[in-house]
């Protein structure tokens, strides 16, 4: 194993102010927050912070012997083409590809599938640092026109532009204060609806992403092309419930605008429609009274989740969980509004993951089994089971087709496949997928690799999927460096996928990649989300620490060979893992982690997260957020009971300053905790693993980030873990 740094050589850690005097009363508790100024990310004082622990990151990650190898070698692997599905509008077919390392992938159109592709829009030429990126595409009903939402630097702000397909020019156009939108063309082809925030009041205008002001008020727009946003024509607002957010989707015949309500992050919403068959002098009646869309409500309470599959005339087909944890298909007529029927029953062990109709009387239906992608053709009227479509262990991650299509293209990928698109011709007697477009890999022979499924008992007995990832025929001699990577919440299946960074450190690392399906997640249904979230969080760490011990006592690993790795909210699992059991690794990886708990709901949109936590502001769920909220349970191991570990492990934290999701004072404010209460509150700490974070620029959440970017986050993480978990590289 190598040996790791001396403290005293790297890890002269920046001095952070403690102010003693910023104290909260939460119901009677009093709670010290010393590192409140942190949350003012445009404040000297910040960015003096920022950019002294910046400096400290890289003179460490500069004795990584292995970054610039793992750099080149997941340059080399991700130097491959990539398309997306593509799909039709009008007699054009749209799609996306990536030559390689393009920073963003390009649109392409071309006429049918006789035509030469050509390209549409390339955000590349719109910065010379690859960061603005194209994150919302919807084309028109004649395919003329493009909307595109461009996403800068990695915010969830986007403008939305439109191309004119024929010519590929951009037109003037330009909505702003757009975030968390659909695009909804309207069947003529004259506009779109959006969702929108109110614009900022004159003065408080700040670099869009860098904010940490409250997301409310979100309303829904129509805009007429060739018009000024100031134009557009508001179609609906609730100020009484502020925290509500809207997406509109039209129907494929046209006739009716769906309005999707939702307030948190449950899998629940309300359903209202509006019948748009003479919107224009509709939206001329709205704008001349100042009022909105007159829209009916056919679900007015949150009791479930309910989209839209499909409707022949004002019958609708829904897919809903609706007395159905692993969801179903229900029929309404909107006529009758309280006469439901189901079309396709819950099933006993799959979970129905998505239903799109094609090819006029066919649905194509995804159902999630044990974490492991299963595809059926139904028939759309009676649910009945046509056929089965067989496809290899993995992930159907998209399906492109309307009901006047006879092709759908499904996307697929897998531990060891990257893409794999497939055609498949519903109008046949026996409809085969059949490879339409495969992503390749030059120098990648997954024949060298294997993947298994286990399942864990945790702490309650209850069953944990696991993956688990390497190379072939390796000695079960517990010497392996071990990556577990965990999520765990808001409903979110984490199902295969390749990594090629993980790819490239089980081959040249020797390390051994697993992916804990934990609870709170929705590889089960809701049953298994509910079991994770809210009252039951406490769960997903337990899922996780067992998973953990599982590699250690099946000879996989040990616990100072172990590095942990999660996002967002598997930042969150992370760093509550580590506080809990700081002697069960060697390393921890946490990006952009949700970690003051008591305080998230205070920013952009971290209130919608109160549904899948709670809220400080309750005294029942401030004294559940507490105990694991990971800035207030940082702990020096050496005085914790029952923990054989002196230190925690060695742990580098992820943020970036245009993150506007999970705003960077989360792990700003950690950071500084961990460094003062395991290292410099202590006179010669035994803390000697380092506590640093990798502190990106022109950066945000994930989505839209360059593929070099990428890259080099990839290699900078896991160089780091390989130098504190002793691994060496292997040609």
């Amino acid at each position: 194993m190598g040996a790791l740094p001396e403290l005293d050589d790297y890890f002269d850690y920046p001095d952070a102010m403690r102010d003693e005097t910023v104290v909260d009363n939460y119901h009677g508790v009093l709670i010290p927050d010393p590192y409140r100024w942190l949350e003012d990310a445009h404040s000297k004082q910040v960015k003096h912070f920022v950019s002294k622990q910046a400096e400290l990151t890289e003179s460490l990650l500069q004795t990584c012997e292995t970054r610039e190898k793992l750099r080149e070698h997941i340059s080399k692997l991700s130097d491959r083409q990539r398309y997306s599905r593509p799909f039709r509008r009008g007699n054009k077919y749209f799609y996306f590809c990536n030559t390689g390392l393009q920073p963003q992938s390009v649109l392409y159109v071309q006429d049918n599938f006789t035509g030469e592709p050509e390209v549409l829009f390339d955000p590349n030429k719109l910065g010379e640092d690859g960061t603005i990126a194209l994150s919302n595409c919807s084309v028109s009903e004649n395919g003329e026109y493009v909307a595109v939402g461009l996403s800068s630097r990695g915010s969830d702000w986007v403008n939305i532009k439109i191309i004119h397909v024929p010519d590929k020019c951009m037109e003037p156009d330009s909505l702003l204060w757009v975030k968390f939108t659909s695009i909804a063309w309207t069947q003529d082809n004259r506009g779109f609806f959006y969702s929108r925030f109110p614009s900022p009041m004159k003065g408080e205008e700040v670099d869009q992403g860098t904010e940490t002001n409250i997301n409310l008020n979100h309303q829904v727009y129509y805009h007429i092309l060739g018009t000024n946003q100031s134009e557009d024509i508001l179609c609906w607002k609730d100020l009484k419930n502020p925290k509500r957010m809207f997406k509109t989707a039209i129907t494929e015949d046209g006739k009716y605008i769906i309005l999707y309500i939702r307030e948190g992050c449950k899998p629940m919403n309300m359903v209202y429609y509006c019948d748009i068959t003479t919107l224009s002098q509709q939206l001329e009646e709205v704008k001349g009274n100042e009022g909105m869309l007159h829209f009916i409500k056919l679900v007015d309470n949150f009791d479930a989740h309910y989209h839209l599959i499909l409707n022949n005339q004002t019958s609708f087909t829904f897919r809903t969980n609706k007395n159905a944890s692993r969801y179903k298909l229900a029929c309404v007529d909107i006529r009758e509004p309280e006469s439901w029927k189901d079309m396709i029953e819950e099933s006993k062990i799959d979970v129905l993951v998505s239903a799109h109709a094609i090819n006029n009387d066919k649905l194509l239906i995804c159902y999630l089994r044990d974490v492991k992608y299963v595809l059926q053709v139904r028939h759309s009227e009676t649910g009945q089971l046509l056929h089965n479509l067989s496809i290899d262990i993995g992930t159907i991650s998209g399906i492109s087709g309307r009901r006047d299509d006879s092709v759908a293209f499904i996307n697929f990928r897998s531990f060891l496949t990257p893409s794999i698109i497939y055609e498949c011709n519903l109008d046949s007697e026996k409809p085969e997928l059949q490879v339409f477009r495969e992503s390749v890999i030059s120098h990648f022979d997954r024949s060298e690799f294997e993947t298994k499924q286990v399942f864990v008992s945790s702490k309650d007995g209850t069953k944990i999927p696991m993956f688990i990832v390497s190379k072939k025929n390796f000695p079960l001699n517990g010497r392996h460096p071990a990556l577990l990577y965990g999520y765990g919440g808001f409903n979110i299946s984490v199902t295969p996928s390749l990594n090629i960074a993980r790819i490239v450190i089980a081959k040249h690392l020797g390390a051994i990649c697993a992916i804990a399906n934990v609870r709170g997640g929705g590889e089960y249904g809701e049953e298994w989300h509910k079991a994770g979230s809210l009252e039951n969080k406490q769960n997903c760490f337990d899922d996780f620490i067992s998973c953990a011990e599982f590699l250690i006592s099946e000879g996989y690993t040990q616990p100072k060979r172990l590095c942990i790795e999660g996002g967002s909210n598997g930042g969150l699992l992370v760093a509550s893992c580590v506080n809990q059991r700081p002697d069960l690794f060697g390393c921890a990886l946490a990006q952009a982690g949700v970690m003051d708990m008591l305080r998230f709901h205070k920013f952009t949109i971290g209130h919608a997260w109160t549904t899948e936590y709670g809220s400080s502001e309750n005294e029942e769920e401030f004294h559940r957020l507490i105990k694991y909220s990971p800035l207030h349970n940082v702990k020096k191991p050496w005085e914790m009971t029952g923990v054989k570990s002196s230190q925690y492990p060695a742990i580098m934290l992820f943020t970036a300053d245009h993150d506007d999701r999970v705003v960077p004072l989360h792990s700003l404010k950690l950071l500084a905790t961990m460094q003062y209460v395991l290292c410099k509150s202590v006179k010669n700490s035994p803390q000697t693993n380092p506590i640093i974070a990798r502190l990106e620029t022109k950066s945000g959440h994930g989505a839209g980030s360059p593929t070099f970017k990428r890259i080099e986050r990839a290699a900078d993480r896991y160089s780091f873990m390989a130098k504190m978990v002793g691994a060496s590289w292997i040609d």
